[in-house]
C-alpha cells in the first residue's frame, strides 16, 4: 500500500508538492494557516485537516513547507504535536541554514521521529516533472524506504549525504552562483542602457558568450578542488587579465553613475590576492581569499 502523506503549508510551493502527490495517487492530508488556500487541493481530493496535530496524526510522512524554521517551530514544537510524530518521517522542505537543519534533526530524533532536511532547487512549475530537483540530507535508510514518494515530487530528487545540514549548505552555494549570474545580468543591463545599446543585442551576444562562461565556471571548480592555483599551460584566465578588465568596468560605471557596490566587493577580493603575490596566477587562486580576514 502507498504511504499516507501530510503536507503542512500550501503556499505556491506546498500546493505544487501536494498536487504532485495527489496526481501520483497518494492519500494526502493538508493543513494551512489560511484555510482558503487549501480549497483548490481539496477539489483534487486532498483531505483538509482542521489542526496541525490532526494533520500530523493523519500521515506516515509529514512534509513541511512553510516560511522558515521559526515558523516550523511555532507549528510543531508543542507536546501534543510532537508526541504524534513518534515513528513518522518528517521531511523539512523549508529554506534555512545548515545549523538550523542540524538543530531540527536533533530535536526530531529526540522525539522518536526520522528526519530528512531538504532544499528545493526548482520553481513550483518544476515539481512533479522529470527536471524537478530536490536535495535531501539525513539517514539514507529513510530516503531509500520512501524513494517512490520522492519520485512523485520530481525526477531528480537526490540524497546528498547523512549530515543533516548538507542540503541547505548546497542550496546556499547554488544560490550564490545564481545570484552572481542575476546581479551580473543587472550590471550588464545597466551598462547597455547607459550606452544606449538595445537589450536584444545584449541577449544575442550573451547566447554566444554563455558557453565560454560555463567553461570558466567548470574549470574554476575543478582547479580549486585540486589546489591548482598557479598559472600553467591549461590556464583559461589569469587574475591579471580580469583585474585590468574590471578596472575598465569600474571606470565606466563610475562615469555613468551605475551602482558599484557589488563590483567594488569583487575588486577588494582581487586586490587582497594581488597583494599576496597572485597577480599572474590562475583566477582560481581567488578562492583562497573569500574568508574574512584572510
Amino acid at each position: 500500500m502507498k504511504s499516507t502523506i501530510t503536507v503542512i503549508g500550501t503556499g505556491r510551493m506546498g500546493s505544487a508538492l501536494a498536487g504532485s502527490l495527489l496526481q501520483a495517487g497518494y492519500r494526502t492530508t493538508i493543513w494551512n494557516r489560511t484555510r482558503q488556500k487549501t480549497d483548490p487541493l481539496a477539489k483534487l481530493g486532498a483531505i483538509v485537516a482542521p489542526s496541525v496535530e490532526e494533520a500530523v496524526h493523519a500521515g506516515e510522512i509529514i512534509i513541511v513547507n512553510v516560511s522558515d524554521y521559526e515558523a516550523t517551530k511555532a507549528l510543531l514544537h508543542h507536546d501534543a504535536v510532537s508526541s504524534a510524530m513518534r515513528g513518522k518521517l518528517i521531511v523539512e522542505l523549508t529554506s534555512g541554514t545548515p545549523s538550523g537543519a542540524r538543530e531540527a534533526a536533533e530535536w526530531h530524533t529526540k522525539r522518536g521521529a526520522s528526519y530528512l532536511d531538504g532544499a528545493i532547487m526548482a520553481t513550483p512549475d518544476y515539481i512533479g516533472t522529470d527536471a524537478g530537483t530536490i536535495l535531501l540530507a539525513g539517514p539514507r535508510a529513510a530516503f531509500d524506504a520512501h524513494s517512490d514518494v520522492f519520485r512523485a515530487l520530481g525526477g531528480n530528487v537526490q540524497h546528498v549525504g547523512e549530515e543533516p545540514g548538507r542540503a541547505n549548505a548546497l542550496d546556499s552555494a547554488l544560490l550564490a552562483l545564481m545570484w552572481g549570474a542575476l546581479f551580473g545580468t543587472l550590471h550588464a543591463i545597466a551598462v547597455c542602457q547607459s550606452e544606449e545599446i538595445e537589450l536584444d543585442e545584449l541577449a544575442r551576444q550573451w547566447s554566444a558568450t554563455a558557453p565560454v562562461v560555463d567553461g570558466l565556471v567548470a574549470d574554476l571548480i575543478k582547479r580549486t578542488s585540486t589546489g591548482r592555483f598557479a598559472s600553467d599551460t591549461e590556464t583559461l584566465s589569469s587574475i591579471s587579465a580580469h583585474h585590468g578588465s574590471m578596472q575598465h568596468l569600474m571606470e565606466l560605471m563610475q562615469s555613468r553613475k551605475i551602482d558599484r557596490s557589488v563590483v567594488d566587493g569583487y575588486d577588494a577580493i582581487v586586490k587582497r590576492a594581488i597583494a599576496a603575490g597572485h597577480l599572474h596566477d590562475d583566477f582560481a587562486a581567488l578562492s583562497q581569499y573569500l574568508m574574512v580576514g584572510k
